[in-house]
């Protein structure tokens, strides 16, 4: 367990989900998997739907979904901002089952009036979302 700790804020457009010390998150960058630290590196990159995976002060681990957004690292504080947030515990596993499963039969039964990438973006989140439900359920 580390003693330094770091300041995050975890925010959509509706609330803030998560303010608090945290020793260590990881979220999902456009390039790739991030592990952020005390004292990593300013950035500021856009990130994939997925989770933030929070460390707290003390050890606690946390289960943030999030459907893309930004991330940011300053000296000292970080903030994601997530276009939609929900704590982990509060996903509904039969609305994730369900868009799933209408994000693939619009990928599979494509028409003219059918956007391909918001297809492909709608079954990206609900993959994410039950992936976070699983962990979710793994930590209890």
């Amino acid at each position: 367990m580390s003693e330094i700790t770091f300041h995050l804020d975890v925010v959509s457009a509706e609330k803030k989900i998560f303010s608090g010390r945290v020793e260590t998150f990881q979220v999902t960058g456009s390039e790739g998997e991030l592990g952020i630290y005390h004292g990593h590196t300013p950035l500021l990159t856009a990130i994939k739907p997925g989770m933030v995976r929070i460390v707290k002060q003390f050890g606690h681990e946390e289960i943030i979904y999030v459907s893309g957004g930004m991330v940011e690292v300053q000296p000292g504080t970080a903030t994601v901002l997530a276009d939609t947030a929900i704590r982990g515990e509060e996903l509904d596993a039969a609305k994730a089952e369900e868009a799933k499963r209408k994000a693939e039969e619009n990928i599979k039964n494509q028409h003219g009036d059918m956007d391909y990438a918001q297809a492909a973006s709608d079954l990206a989140k609900a993959i994410a979302q039950l992936r976070v439900i699983e962990l979710t359920k793994r930590r209890r």
